[in-house]
C-alpha cells in the first residue's frame, strides 16, 4: 500500500521524539564499545522495541535492559526498522541501543 512506510516512519519519530522528551538517557559503555549513531532511534512498549536506521549507513545494534538481558545483534540498513522484544509485564526497561557486531552480543 503506498504511503505505509512513510506513515510508520512518521509515527514512529513521533513516538522516539515524544519518548525523548520524556528524558531517556543513554547508557553507560564500557571501554571500546561505541555508540550507535544520533541517526538511529528507537522507541519501546511492553511489547515491542522498534528501531528505526534513519542513517545512510548500515549498523549492526542490539538493545540494552535494566536486568542486562541480551538480545542477538541485528543489522539494519538504511530507512530500516528492526523490532526487538519490549520491556514486558515486569518492567525490564530497555536503557538504550549499543553498537555490535553479528559475532557478538
Amino acid at each position: 500500500m503506498p504511503g505505509t512506510s512513510d506513515l510508520l516512519r512518521t509515527t514512529l519519530c513521533t513516538v522516539v521524539a515524544t519518548a525523548a522528551l520524556g528524558g531517556l538517557a543513554p547508557t553507560a559503555r564500557a571501554a571500546g564499545e561505541t555508540d550507535v549513531p544520533d541517526c538511529v532511534h528507537y522507541a519501546s512498549d511492553w511489547r515491542y522495541t522498534t528501531v528505526l536506521n534513519d542513517c545512510d549507513i548500515t549498523v549492526e545494534l542490539t538493545v540494552e535492559y535494566t536486568d542486562g538481558t541480551q538480545v542477538p545483534c541485528r543489522v539494519v540498513a538504511p530507512a530500516a526498522i528492526a523490532t526487538f522484544p519490549g520491556y514486558g509485564p515486569g518492567h525490564n526497561d530497555v536503557t538504550g541501543l549499543r553498537a555490535c557486531t553479528r559475532d557478538a552480543r
